[in-house]
């Protein structure tokens, strides 16, 4: 079957959030929340090292809409649902619609940090990749030194399958580091 065909809703919500797909427009909010959590975010994530603009995070999000419109990547935006603050980032990537494996990647706006946001949005999108997409495997792979990630998919409740030793560099290149492999799994 192609992924095209497959319809599920673009936007769902938790208890305190509206996570939905980016739409055009959603640049300026996203470069923003870029901008103000850049110094918690270099040690983990290489984009973060690239000074992007304005215009080029425009050009991101498009593209982030159309990839979920095709079914290629589901990027997903994160926003309280009581004041309409973009409060972070997430989505499934590295999806095989065959198996039905999908990978979640997250980071949360610096300035609502600590709020139980990501964990939140974790859970909700968990549940969202099981109900709505009939998810086999759902994974969160993340640095070994990244303790704040790891505790997320503890919180959710993800099982650490395996650390993969020396498995990638560092987002500066220089030091090989270890990736946790966390995974949930479809119950027969």
């Amino acid at each position: 079957m192609n992924p095209i065909l497959i319809d599920f809703p673009s936007e769902f919500e938790t208890e305190r959030l509206v996570i939905r797909m980016p739409m055009p427009g959603d640049g300026e909010v996203v470069y923003e929340s870029k901008q103000v959590s850049k110094k918690e975010l270099l040690p983990w994530m290489a984009w973060a090292h690239r000074d992007g603009t304005l215009e080029e995070e425009e050009i991101n999000i498009r593209e982030a809409h159309i990839n979920f419109l095709t079914r290629q990547d589901l990027r997903l935006l994160v926003f309280d649902k009581e004041t309409g603050v973009l409060v972070a980032n997430s989505g499934l990537h590295r999806i095989d619609w065959k198996s039905r494996k999908f990978e979640i990647g997250y980071w949360v706006d610096s300035r609502h940090s600590g709020k139980g946001y990501i964990t939140e949005a974790v859970q909700g999108i968990t549940n969202f990749a099981f109900h709505e997409l009939q998810a086999n495997r759902v994974e969160i792979r993340c640095d070994a030194n990244n303790l704040k990630s790891r505790a997320v998919a503890e919180r959710v409740g993800y099982d650490l399958e395996g650390i993969l030793r020396k498995d990638s560099y560092d987002v500066y290149g220089k030091e090989l580091r270890d990736t946790c492999l966390y995974a949930l799994v479809k119950e027969s």
